[in-house]
């Protein structure tokens, strides 16, 4: 047993090597792909002209989102994405009410003094769409503007800002929102995340929230050519009328 487990250890040893040796994630100090979302909200980040990229989330419910993105010139992004709950046993699949699309335009290049911003729309909500209400459990960003800007700290230091404008209006509050987040490099293959989302449009008498906004954490890991692997944790501030502390989120990315 000693042998096979030592032996066990050495395989995944190894493949963990291969894989980190070009690992070219967008986590990490040696990322070559920028990060297109904070946890659930954008930011100003865009993939290359002509590349493709598959977003895949597993949240609670035994819920799947996916995600495809595609790089349309060096300042456009489209996204098309369908997803729905318990996929994953032996009830019935309850589905989203319908695909969620994305467009993204990057209006202004970071540079030493502005940061990247970029404007864009986005129905797709996260978590578990809700019938009887019609609208996700986090509301769609809708349209948004948002910035993001890079310095140097022992690594990258990243923050990214912005507005947003739901089009889920269910719960008949048609607020305004703002959004906000930051992250930080921990190695060449890993960087861990914060994403505080106000919440304004979700926090009336009819709404799912307390009014104490969202306050998510993640740590994503570079694991391989354009593949990176993110663990969540979402709603620490138990904005949710009946969330426990701990939402656990599996993120799984590639782009090509």
């Amino acid at each position: 047993m000693k042998i096979r487990h030592r032996l066990a250890l050495g395989i995944v040893s190894s493949l963990l090597t291969i894989f980190q040796a070009d690992a070219q994630g967008s986590a990490g100090t040696d990322a070559a792909i920028e990060s297109r979302y904070i946890i659930d909200y954008p930011t100003a980040g865009l993939i290359g002209h002509g590349s493709v990229a598959a977003d895949f989330e597993f949240f609670e419910a035994n819920g799947m989102l996916a995600r495809v993105s595609l790089g349309a010139w060096d300042r456009l992004l489209l996204g098309i994405s369908f997803g729905g709950s318990n996929i994953v046993g032996t009830g019935q699949p309850t589905w989203n009410k319908a695909p969620g699309i994305e467009l993204r335009l990057r209006v202004i290049e970071e540079n030493l003094v502005l940061p990247a911003m970029a404007i864009g729309f986005s129905s797709q909500g996260k978590e578990t769409f809700i019938s009887a209400m019609d609208r996700y459990t986090i509301k769609s960003p809708g349209l948004y503007a948002v910035a993001s800007k890079n310095y140097q700290a022992m690594g990258f230091l990243s923050f990214h800002g912005g507005i947003n404008y739901s089009m889920e209006h269910s719960d008949n509050d048609e607020d305004i929102n703002l959004f906000g987040g930051v992250e930080k490099t921990l190695g060449p293959f890993a960087s861990i995340t914060a994403e505080y989302d106000l919440s304004m449009n979700d926090s009336n008498s009819g709404a799912l929230g307390k009014g104490r906004g969202y306050l998510n954490f993640g740590l994503r890991c570079a694991v391989g050519n354009g593949l990176a692997l993110g663990i969540v944790l979402k709603d620490v501030l138990r904005n949710q009328q009946d969330a426990s502390l701990g939402n656990r989120v599996v993120q799984l990315e590639y782009v090509r």
